[in-house]
């Protein structure tokens, strides 16, 4: 697994967008028992803190220590520094499993081992993130111009194709369940949305390759659409694959 985000996990932990409580409410119905749960690549513990309430127990996961140290600190919520495919945990002792924006990073074939071995025979598997986020006409423009041309395939990791392709092509061996349609909505400024792009990984890898910050590039045409204090919906399409054990 990649660690694209340990040098810039301050602004990981506040630009980037959390996941819809519509989504968080379907995945919960889905939970019988509610004692522990391991989130696995937590990042800055966005979903583990909405899981938090729910559960006895968050057993929260990541290879950044930088990302750990910016978590979301909660009692019930215990975080460590591992690889998703080297942790040791009891056998059969997960209801839910979960991975928020990560899957993608995975060796798949050994993760899931740890998943079969570690899930509750009547557990829950959660896959769930977002691709590119949609607002208005011009601005979806900007940004897609930034995304695939400024950046393209030479900057973003080949495991990026997993998102742009909404998490369908991940394998998945479970029984797979059925789930309908969530997006996040927030209402930004240009501020937060310049801070959320700086977040890319592939921006991160341009600044490193070329000594300059692509979404300087982009950000006098934002002024132009936005003005500096206007806000504007910006729209998170998720993604989410839930599964149990076969």
């Amino acid at each position: 697994m990649k660690d694209n985000f340990s040098n810039h996990s301050k602004q990981y932990s506040v630009f980037r967008p959390t996941y819809p409580d519509e989504a968080i409410e379907f995945i919960l119905n889905l939970v019988n028992n509610k004692t522990n749960v391991w989130d696995c690549g937590t990042g800055n513990g966005q979903l583990a803190a909405k899981l938090s309430p729910f559960f006895q127990h968050i057993y929260a996961t990541d290879i950044s220590e930088n990302q750990i140290t910016n978590a979301v600190k909660k009692d019930n919520i215990s975080y460590k520094v591992v690889a998703a495919e080297n942790v040791i945990f009891e056998q059969n002792f997960f209801d839910l499993i979960t991975v928020a924006q990560a899957i993608h990073w995975f060796d798949f074939e050994k993760f899931y081992e740890k998943v079969y071995l570690t899930l509750k025979p009547n557990g829950i598997i959660a896959i769930i993130g977002y691709n590119l986020m949609k607002i208005d006409e011009e601005s979806d423009k900007i940004i897609r111009h930034l995304y695939s041309t400024i950046l393209g395939d030479k900057y973003w990791d080949k495991e990026r194709k997993y998102l742009d392709e909404q998490y369908k092509t991940i394998p998945f061996p479970f029984q797979e369940l059925q789930t309908p349609s969530f997006s996040q909505k927030v209402k930004w400024n240009l501020e937060e949305l310049i801070g959320y792009l700086n977040t890319w990984s592939a921006v991160q890898h341009f600044i490193k390759a070329n000594g300059i910050n692509p979404v300087d590039e982009v950000k006098k045409e934002f002024e132009n659409i936005w003005g500096k204090e206007k806000q504007k919906e910006v729209i998170f399409p998720t993604l989410l694959r839930i599964g149990k054990l076969k």
